[in-house]
């Protein structure tokens, strides 16, 4: 077989593995949106199946020999080139999958479709004791897996699932560096922020109005209106089952407005993200982000720089005063402006202020260092988070249902996952830094309703590459620099500080 042979052959097989993958999605999605409770444990079943097959087959030895077969091919062609990239992911991919037993990702995946259903019902009654045995067998089976790579610290293969090649020591580093700029910051402007008025934020906000703000929003955005899809679920996610079948989700709670408008902007970043793939990758192993930090930097980006500014509000207030009349009167843009951006540390993580948001990350990546070092047990997990939450946020915790219990992550098995969200908030800054040099009217399109120049410079710089490089990579090629906290800190004390004088 020629070299052009052997490379068809790999991407005919590296598409079933990229198909089957969209698959799961699919069910996963199904089951966080639209599955009766009555479907779990089918469902978990269904899950394992698929997650067994896509295993085996990324993990086989005629795969390896082929992908040795190609290694000089590769290394002949430019690093730049799809062929090139192609062959090195598929290659990281297969040899992490051949060092996993296919049962136990099989168990792995089984285990955390029902846990999650089990969540539900937990998060509901506040009953922590009933999700117990579901997350110990999580953390169990994930210890295993962790057990199945070399490493330099127990945390590290988990982390490295989110965020290839980082270590747990680099988080730990980053996140230190950013408790040190931002506990000062926070107490800077905590006294002025208790000035600011967001009274009108607790009033009754019925969620039919809700439901037509946010698809008001989201239509005015730039994806494409045939690409995409808004539903409602318990925790907010995103899932794509190609570039152009993207699923949204938010949640609505008519006592809390900005919680749905915040999510669904969330959401949609990651959604965009995707949708921005080149299409020439799907089908491929290149046909996805490159890294949960990477992707992070793009909802966290939607939700704060352009959905918790000024020009935004300015553009989208009059919507909003439409959908609740009489609600609003005398708040105005900037009034609004001023509520949704008011420094006051929370229970809530996805409810949280830019300021204090990556406390409650760092928080759980401790519990969940902790927890695969062996120094604290699952069912002690309740009385250590609400110590810290007491610590870091100075906040009681009242039970459970607001503590422990408030992510759908750990009931996914999603150890790993929380730090790339404060690795995506320094991403974000650092290439909305980028952005406004090159957009220097940024402002006033927005302001204008004028998304496009803004995405197309995304799409450019980051989302056209899907896994062709690295997060390192994009990040050095958009805006010539490592990844650094710099500009993150930049943009939290130039806000905040303007904003409360």
């Amino acid at each position: 077989m020629n070299e052009q042979s052997t490379f068809d052959e790999v991407k005919r097989r590296l598409a079933e593995i990229h198909y089957l993958g969209r698959a799961k999605a699919l069910f996963d999605w199904d089951e966080r949106t639209m599955m009766p409770p009555g479907g779990a444990e089918s469902r978990a079943e269904q899950v394992a199946a698929l997650v067994r097959v896509r295993h085996e087959k990324l993990a086989s030895d005629e795969l390896g020999r082929l992908l040795d077969e190609l290694q000089p091919f590769g290394e002949e062609l430019s690093y730049e080139s799809d062929e090139a990239a192609l062959i090195r992911v598929a290659r990281r991919d297969h040899e992490k999958a051949r060092r996993v037993p296919v049962e136990l990702l099989a168990e792995m995946a089984r285990a955390a479709s029902v846990a999650e259903n089990v969540w539900r019902e937990a998060k509901r009654r506040n009953d922590f004791g009933l999700f117990l045995p579901h997350l110990d067998r999580n953390v169990y089976l994930r210890l295993r897996y962790a057990h199945c790579f070399e490493r330099e610290h127990v945390y590290d293969p988990l982390l490295d699932d989110y965020e290839p090649g980082m270590k747990t020591s680099e988080v730990t580093a980053i996140l230190a560096d950013l408790r040190e700029a931002l506990v000062p910051l926070v107490e800077e402007v905590s006294p002025r922020a208790a000035e600011v008025d967001d009274t009108f934020l607790r009033k009754t906000f019925p969620v039919d109005g809700q439901r037509a703000l946010v698809r008001r929003m989201l239509g005015a955005l730039p994806m494409p209106s045939e690409s995409w899809r808004l539903d409602e679920t318990t925790h907010p996610f995103q899932m794509s089952l190609s570039p152009t079948d993207v699923r949204l989700t938010t949640r609505y709670d008519e006592d809390d407005l900005p919680a749905a408008v915040f999510a669904a902007l969330h959401e949609y970043g990651h959604g965009l993200y995707e949708n921005g793939v080149d299409p020439a990758l799907d089908g491929t192993p290149l046909g996805r982000p490159t890294s949960l930090g990477l992707h992070e930097s793009q909802s966290r980006m939607w939700e704060n720089h352009v959905g918790r500014s000024l020009p935004f509000w300015r553009r989208f207030y009059g919507a909003l005063d439409e959908s609740f009349p009489g609600s609003l009167d005398g708040v105005g843009a900037e009034g609004f402006f001023r509520a949704v951006n008011k420094v006051q540390p929370s229970l809530i993580r996805i409810e949280a202020d830019e300021l204090t948001y990556d406390l409650h990350i760092l928080l759980r990546f401790e519990l969940e260092c902790e927890l695969f070092e062996g120094e604290l047990e699952p069912r002690d997990l309740p009385e250590a988070w609400n110590e810290r939450t007491q610590s870091y946020l100075g906040i009681e915790v009242p039970d459970d249902a607001h503590g422990v219990l408030q992510d759908v992550h750990w009931a996914g098995g999603d150890f790993g996952y929380f730090p790339t969200y404060s690795l995506g908030n320094v991403i974000a800054a650092q290439l909305w830094e980028k952005a406004r040099e090159a957009l220097p009217d940024l402002d006033n399109q927005i302001e204008a309703g004028d998304f496009e120049p803004l995405r197309e410079w995304l799409r450019e710089h980051v989302h056209r590459h899907g896994r062709k490089f690295s997060a390192a990579e994009v990040v050095e090629r958009a805006t010539g620099r490592p990844i650094e906290v710099g500009p993150y800190v930049r943009y939290l004390t130039s806000k905040f500080r303007t904003l409360y004088g």
